[in-house]
C-alpha cells in the first residue's frame, strides 16, 4: 500500500487496465470518502483535452495516440458546510 492522500485532495482514477486504440475509457475526479466535488475541470498536458464530459467524469471515446500523456483535474470540494 502506498500513503494515503489527504482527505480534501482530488484523485483522478483511470482503468487499471492495459488500454488500446479504439478502446472507451472514462477518466473520473473523485475526492475521499465520495465527498461532493463540483465545478470539475480536466486538463491534459495542461490544456483542455474537450471530449465529453458527465459532471465528474470525461469519456475519451474511441482512444487514439494523441490521447496520451498526463491528466489531472481540479474542482471545488464540499466538506457539507462550505466549499
Amino acid at each position: 500500500t502506498g500513503p494515503l492522500c489527504p482527505a480534501d485532495r482530488l484523485v483522478l482514477q483511470v482503468p487499471a487496465q492495459v488500454l488500446l486504440e479504439e478502446d472507451m475509457v472514462t477518466l473520473r475526479c473523485r475526492v475521499w470518502k465520495n465527498k461532493l466535488v463540483t465545478g470539475v475541470r480536466f486538463y491534459h498536458e495542461e490544456k483542455d483535452p474537450g471530449g465529453p464530459r458527465r459532471g465528474t467524469e470525461l469519456s475519451l471515446s474511441p482512444l487514439q495516440l494523441h490521447h496520451g500523456g498526463c491528466y489531472h483535474c481540479r474542482g471545488s470540494v464540499s466538506n457539507g458546510l462550505s466549499q
